[in-house]
């Protein structure tokens, strides 16, 4: 049997958050043509489903993702290449809030995969690197524009131009990952926890505020307040707020 036969993406849904495992091991999870459909059909899904409120990505140990596949990469063309980017772009466009447990190594497109989430967790085994200038081959899949806001103008130039490649501690010290773990157990119950604080929330609410966040990082202040104000007074008006606050209000009482 082939390794592309073995490829897939499991979804587990815990407690309103989908957990997305990248699954080829034998390829240490490479993003190839198939898996990467694959990845954005359960990414798609997941943002579909009303019992869904936020996502983990991770891969099937020992691995993240190994990046794309290497022998589809030197046949291909615009077509193709959009292809193999269509797994982390539709990470990238999700509605819903996206976490990254990184486990293993994230190379080329599997960096871009991490980077594609809204946050990034990594574990002991955890290791970041671009690995396109080694292999002759220009950055895709809008890995430039993404690592230069994750990390700023000389991050992004140490990590794509020198090479440079970040262990788990590193990529903290850095700003690259929001919180590292001791084991990978430790880590997928981070994301866990972490994850399911936002999904816990009115998905519409935490829906319009991760769109916002997108909207308003290249605003003024006062162009931000002007977004905010319209979008708060439709929540001030909802049937969540309004329960929330009364338990708030129960509890205050109450003490």
């Amino acid at each position: 049997m082939s390794d592309e036969a073995h490829a897939e993406v499991r979804t587990e849904i815990t407690d309103r958050v989908a957990v997305l495992t990248l699954s080829n091991p034998q390829r240490r999870n490479a993003l190839n043509l198939d898996l990467s459909r694959k990845l954005g059909d359960a990414v798609r899904a997941a943002a579909a489903d009303e019992g869904v409120g936020a996502i983990v990505v991770t891969g099937e140990a020992p691995a993240f993702c190994a990046g794309g596949d290497l022998s589809e990469l030197a046949e291909a063309d615009h077509a193709v290449l959009r292809e193999v980017y269509s797994g982390f772009l539709a990470v990238a466009d999700c509605p819903l809030p996206t976490l990254a447990a990184v486990n293993g190594a994230a190379v080329g497109a599997g960096l871009n995969l991490a980077l594609a989430c809204d946050v990034r967790l990594a574990g002991p085994k955890a290791r970041f690197d671009t690995r396109f200038a080694q292999l002759g081959l220009h950055p895709g899949g809008g890995y430039t524009w993404m690592v230069q806001r994750a990390l700023g103008a000389q991050g992004a130039a140490a990590m794509t131009l020198f090479c440079d490649v970040l262990d788990a501690a590193e990529a903290e010290r850095v700003g690259l990952v929001w919180r590292r773990y001791d084991s990978d157990e430790a880590l997928l119950a981070g994301a866990l926890e972490l994850a399911g604080r936002a999904a816990s929330a009115d998905r519409a609410l935490i829906a319009s505020t991760k769109a916002t966040l997108r909207l308003t990082k290249d605003l003024t202040h006062a162009q931000a307040t002007e977004v905010e104000v319209r979008a708060q007074a439709v929540t001030v008006n909802s049937d969540d707020f309004r329960k929330r606050l009364e338990e708030l209000r129960s509890k205050i009482s109450s003490r």
